[in-house]
């Protein structure tokens, strides 16, 4: 068990990612359903992820962390309003102008956008003569498919242990106009190409500056700041920044603390490990996962279109997964080979 655990750590670390994330798709739409400035959200949970952070980067890393150089510093700050700040702030507002199934979708196109980043800077390998390379392109091409299969074809009824009743809501309806709704699916893009640019970004960054955990600290603290400028600038109602023990306090504290906190810092990690199109590839989870916890907590209907999906993206998951293994094992016996050459030589 202990040997298994440790052999398969990165992959049970990115399913607890996606665990985290599934929450915080929970929480946070409701949250700013109950009118919660979004701005205001992610200032809060930004908070809350420096704070919770700053220990832990202070005493584990203390002897790992060199001082920042002023130019690195720099390059720290812009990655975090590009990739941190703008994407989070995005995200939550454009889910105003979009329905939450499109939402937790569209998340899943951050393994192809990962990918085609890390190609076109040759971060990542698209050599179509392996079947590695084949594997990779298929499965973030099947992955994609599953995830809008899953939210936009509905199919016949599925019902479940016969609890769903006709009629039965537990969010209200969205009336937007097709405007709003360009918009809102524009902007959930936009942030979807933040994240997984900022996800390409850290293998480098990580080259620089090994410190992980100060990494990710200070990433969160330049996003804090950086976002409470943001939402003093877009919300000046003091009313709006006032939080009581309700679900805008756990909302927030979960998502800084857990999502934010712990999240960051496991990607980053898996990204050093395995690299960023490893880390992305594991973004299907949360709408499966997603969609599990809704379907028993609020009865929600499921629809024969949302299974096949489901499956595509498992078997999308399982294409990249096993193309990203394969060729580390490959580069693995390449390297071998190449330093006993050395050593004949």
């Amino acid at each position: 068990m202990v040997n298994y655990l440790e052999k398969n750590k990165t992959c049970l670390a990115m399913i607890f990612v996606q665990l985290a994330y599934a929450g915080m798709a929970l929480f946070s739409k409701a949250a700013i359903a109950k009118g919660m400035n979004p701005f205001v959200f992610v200032a809060y949970r930004q908070v809350f992820a420096t704070i919770t952070l700053a220990p832990f980067a202070f005493f584990i890393d203390r002897k790992k962390a060199d001082p920042v150089s002023y130019r690195l510093m720099w390059k720290i700050f812009l990655i975090s309003l590009f990739g941190i700040t703008l994407s989070l702030n995005l995200y939550l507002y454009a889910i105003n102008f979009v329905s939450a199934t499109f939402a937790a979708a569209s998340v899943n196109t951050i393994p192809v956008l990962t990918f085609v980043i890390a190609a076109t800077l040759r971060i990542e390998s698209i050599s179509i003569r392996h079947s590695y390379g084949i594997a990779k392109v298929v499965g973030s091409v099947i992955g994609l498919s599953g995830a809008m299969v899953f939210a936009f074809v509905k199919g016949p009824q599925v019902n479940f242990m016969n609890w769903f009743t006709p009629n039965q809501k537990t969010i209200p309806n969205m009336n937007l106009s097709s405007k709003d709704w360009v918009k809102g699916c524009l902007l959930m893009l936009l942030a979807n190409f933040a994240w997984a640019s900022w996800l390409v970004m850290q293998a480098p960054l990580m080259k620089q500056y090994p410190a992980k955990i100060r990494l990710t600290a200070l990433q969160c603290f330049f996003s804090c700041l950086q976002s409470l400028v943001l939402a003093m600038a877009m919300e000046r109602d003091i009313s709006s920044w006032k939080l009581g023990w309700d679900l805008n306090l756990l909302s927030v504290a979960y998502c800084g603390i857990v999502v934010t906190g712990v999240t960051y810092w496991l990607q980053i990690w898996a990204v050093e490990k395995k690299g960023p199109l490893f880390a992305a590839a594991f973004t299907p989870l949360a709408l499966i996962i997603t969609a599990i916890i809704s379907m028993f907590l609020w009865k929600e209907i499921l629809h024969l279109g949302s299974i096949c999906g489901g499956l595509l993206l498992a078997g999308g998951l399982y294409c990249v997964l096993w193309g990203k293994d394969k060729e580390i094992k490959e580069e693995a016996i390449r390297e071998q080979s190449d330093f006993k050459e050395e050593i004949i030589v």
